[in-house]
């Protein structure tokens, strides 16, 4: 599976691109940052991370987009300035068709760390040693893409069970061949 995986942010969005499966060694195909200056006028910079976004996907043929999920923090800009990126992403990512996946900060640390918590530098450190690279990718938001990618590779089979799990438990309510009644006027 190659995913690639989105960290969002208007100034500095991450970007990188995994493949691999669950179980076995991961190989870093990319990463990289979108970079936008701060004084510039929001369209402008959201055009500029579409188009970065747009030549990653051209580049890379990914089979699936890992975005982080916007959380809640004190900084409403910073909160806003992130889903606008995130938005960019799954937009571009949807408009290829190729699915999109949300995965929330805690559960991309966990996946990595194994722990929640973890910090920035802890990310880095596993995300060098699980990609077998030399160095952690600089800067911290380029190697929260990566983990975003490893993140979705290794917890998809255990997530496409549970959805499978959960349509067998809940049968659809209204039969495939039930009749269509017309209502009266």
């Amino acid at each position: 599976m190659r995913v690639l995986g989105v960290d969002p942010g208007l100034t500095r969005c991450g970007i990188g691109v995994v493949e691999g499966v669950a179980g076995r060694p991961l190989t870093m195909l990319g990463v990289g940052v979108v970079r936008t200056p701060a004084d510039a006028e929001i369209g402008m910079r959201l055009v500029a991370i579409e188009q970065g976004i747009e030549a990653w996907l051209d580049e890379h043929k990914p089979e699936l987009v890992a975005v982080e999920r916007v959380f809640a923090q004190h900084n409403v800009r910073t909160v806003m300035g992130t889903a606008q990126a995130s938005a960019v992403a799954m937009l571009c990512a949807s408009r290829r068709g190729i699915p999109v996946a949300l995965h929330t900060p805690s559960e991309v640390k966990a996946a990595v760390t194994g722990s929640g918590r973890a910090d920035k530098a802890q990310v880095g450190a596993m995300v060098t040693r699980l990609l077998r690279l030399a160095a952690p990718p600089k800067p911290a938001d380029a190697a929260d893409a990566l983990a975003l990618a490893i993140c979705h590779i290794w917890r998809a089979p255990a997530l496409n069970r549970l959805q499978q799990a959960h349509a067998a438990a809940r049968p659809s309510r209204i039969p495939a061949t039930a009749p269509v009644r017309k209502v009266p006027r």
